[in-house]
């Protein structure tokens, strides 16, 4: 719809305009004080539409809103997306710009500095020919992801506010700050969310959908060992990073994996003599498996302790999310419901174990069942990222679909 085309572009490009970069290493909330920038446009312009229970927790950077169901039959939904964008490359400065209907060859991007996106490089150019792109000027990242949701889901409240005539019940939406440096929305109000069930949007390629995430913990292993003279080093010594090697040297050969295998991965090993520190990441989407590779690395420790002397090394695990399935699977509905939503606008819905976690994954697991829907960007964290205005278009009749489907059914 012309309309849609023109309100998801022009938010795009406003919202793209707005660095919202999070900070991996940062310990405050959210952690970069930009991302109240856009929570802040966010929470004036649902106001401006019209939405009902619109309130910005400017403590913890969530912006909330709603639509008052006008059936009584079906029942509630709701929607979350992020505002951060990753920090993988620049937010800021970001200089959008619209090539109108592509025709499959390079794109220059930056003439001065010779920045060219090629389909040799990026094949999934030629699914875009005869659509119209938003790109970058090549050194910063658009901001697509998420951004192209956000500007998906404002435009549907606006075009249901605008028509009164489109049965729908309760819909809740959401904005959350520091989705790419695991905050997981930790800090939304389910209470103040209201709707017992929600999609997040996020992710690339138009119509896919991600009902199965890995499970992921976080495993953080210290070696405290004794430093001596090495002429006098045989029989005290306890050299950490050494014991270290030993730990690494009893895990599974390292290896890239793929599908639905999972893998231990060590982030960081840093130490000396006397201290050393690994951590390593944990996954897989077998939630069994997933068990025994946490206890693996426990028993690798008591097995060390037994050779050094305990209290040599020490295991702190941290679960960062499960796998989303184990919850989507107990709402048997959910899924076919949004499978009929892509297909009613002529699209194949696709879906594959996605092999990372979603802020769904962790909301799932606090009670609120969430898949994903994709947000249709490709490329995302990189200068080369773009977003298809009509994928952001389509998006929009995907959700109208959905809410229809929701405000039908006797689920």
């Amino acid at each position: 719809m012309a309309e849609f085309y023109e309100q998801v572009k022009e938010r795009l490009m406003r919202y793209a305009r707005i660095n919202t970069e999070s900070d991996p290493h940062s310990t405050s909330v959210p952690t970069t004080s930009c991302q109240h920038d856009l929570a802040s446009v966010i929470y004036e312009e649902l106001q401006k539409i019209g939405a009902t229970n619109v309130y910005y927790d400017k403590d913890t950077c969530v912006v909330y809103g709603s639509l008052e169901a006008n059936v009584k039959t079906g029942r509630a939904i709701g929607f979350v997306t992020h505002m951060d964008t990753a920090p993988d490359a620049s937010g800021k400065d970001v200089k959008p710009w619209v090539l109108e209907n592509y025709d499959g060859n390079d794109i220059v991007l930056n003439k001065e500095k010779d920045i060219v996106m090629s389909p040799s490089v990026f094949p999934n150019l030629k699914q875009y020919i005869g659509q119209d792109l938003i790109l970058t000027d090549g050194t910063t990242l658009l901001g697509g992801d998420d951004k192209a949701s956000i500007a998906a889901v404002m435009t549907l409240l606006e075009y249901l506010v605008k028509h009164p005539e489109i049965k729908h019940n309760f819909i809740s939406v959401a904005f959350t700050p520091d989705e790419e440096v695991s905050g997981l929305a930790k800090d939304l109000d389910l209470e103040r969310f209201k709707s017992p069930i929600a999609y997040t949007l996020d992710g690339d390629h138009l119509g896919y959908y991600m009902d199965e995430t890995f499970n992921a913990s976080l495993s953080t292993i210290e070696i405290h060992g004794i430093s001596v003279h090495t002429a006098t080093a045989k029989g005290i010594m306890k050299n950490a990073v050494d014991i270290g090697n030993a730990f690494l040297n009893k895990l599974p050969a390292l290896e890239y994996t793929q599908g639905r295998e999972g893998f231990y991965h060590v982030v960081s090993f840093n130490g000396d003599c006397e201290y050393a520190k690994i951590e390593i990441n944990v996954r897989d989407h077998d939630s069994l498996q997933f068990d025994i590779r946490n206890n693996t690395l426990k028993m690798i420790v008591d097995m060390l302790n037994k050779e050094y002397g305990q209290g040599t090394v020490n295991i702190t695990q941290r679960i960062q999310y499960r796998n989303l399935k184990e919850v989507i699977d107990q709402v048997p509905f959910m899924i076919p419901y949004l499978k009929q939503a892509i297909e009613s606008i002529g699209l194949t819905p696709q879906t594959e174990p996605f092999r990372g976690g979603t802020d769904g994954s962790a909301l799932s697991h606090r009670g609120l069942p969430c898949p994903n829907l994709s947000a249709g960007y490709e490329n995302a964290h990189g200068r080369f990222e773009y977003v298809p205005i009509q994928s952001m278009e389509k998006n929009v009749e995907i959700l109208l679909n959905l809410i229809d489907i929701y405000a039908k059914c006797d689920c």
